[in-house]
């Protein structure tokens, strides 16, 4: 039976809520439930500067909460920098950092205040640093997909940065429809030419998605060979520069719909993803 991996994204769904602070019992609680499901990795919690995102300031806090003992599922955090990379790497229970790297020059910028050129510099300090650490990298090509600042985007340019981040020793790249502006020929052009090219790197689908397009987006990567899907439960968060509202993250409970009438093995135990389903309906009220 196929198999794919699915990465739960909590920290994604939660980092955008500005009207109120999820208490870090109640984020705990909902990543513990996370933990049973069965997930590849979860990408649980941030360590980036709490004044650019307030919501994630306790994930120190919601990881000495995290009941490990039963769980294959591994954690991700994301880092901006490497302070965040340092800080992130003092904990043994952390296996991934996340680092949002951008093909657009303005998203850059506007990401991470810095430029392309200094954010190379940036991941290659943290990849030294994950070295030393026993962590892996999973470098997130924003606007992996197009982008709508008018910077320069093909795909050639796709394959290009995915060549330099290989040779830099970037083992894990999420191509990330980052605004929610991919069609599912460019999805299935990219990953049907990346993924045979670079047998080594292993690619991963970051997408976000409108209610209605979702199959079509998720349908076109798997096809073309992707087995790494990012998901938040109902699709909550996003990016807030998606000029449409309803564009969220690609809804785990429709990856598992879509990949159970493929016949593809999740690994996510159904009764374990109902309970944090529901949980979720009680953080994200």
């Amino acid at each position: 039976m196929k198999k794919v991996k699915i990465i739960e994204c909590p920290r994604d769904a939660m980092q955008g809520i500005k009207s109120h602070f999820i208490s870090t019992e109640k984020k705990a609680l909902y990543i513990n439930s996370l933990l049973k499901v069965g997930f590849d990795t979860i990408d649980f919690g941030s360590f980036v500067s709490p004044k650019a995102i307030p919501q994630m300031r306790d994930t120190a806090a919601v990881l000495s909460k995290l009941d490990l003992s039963k769980t294959q599922s591994k954690l991700l955090a994301i880092i901006a920098n490497v302070r965040g990379a340092n800080d992130a790497s003092q904990f043994e229970e952390i296996n991934y950092l996340g680092y949002p790297f951008s093909i657009s020059e303005n998203f850059q910028m506007r990401n991470t205040h810095k430029t392309i050129q200094e954010s190379i510099a940036t991941l290659d300090a943290i990849l030294n640093i994950a070295d030393k650490t026993n962590k892996e990298v999973v470098t997130y090509l924003s606007m992996g997909f197009g982008n709508p600042y008018g910077d320069p985007w093909n795909v050639e340019l796709v394959g290009e940065w995915t060549e330099k981040l290989s040779t830099m020793g970037v083992k894990i790249i999420s191509l990330s429809d980052t605004i929610g502006s991919a069609t599912p020929e460019v999805i299935a052009y990219l990953f049907s030419n990346l993924i045979p090219a670079y047998p080594a790197l292993e690619f991963g689908a970051h997408l976000h998605t409108t209610p209605d397009r979702w199959f079509d987006k998720v349908d076109a990567a798997y096809k073309a060979g992707c087995n790494r899907f990012d998901g938040a439960i109902k699709g909550y968060g996003g990016c807030p520069m998606a000029k449409d509202e309803l564009t969220g993250n690609m809804p785990t409970e429709k990856l598992l719909s879509y990949f159970t009438t493929q016949k593809v093995d999740t690994n996510l135990k159904p009764m374990s993803f109902e309970s944090a389903y529901n949980k979720a309906l009680e953080v994200f009220l």
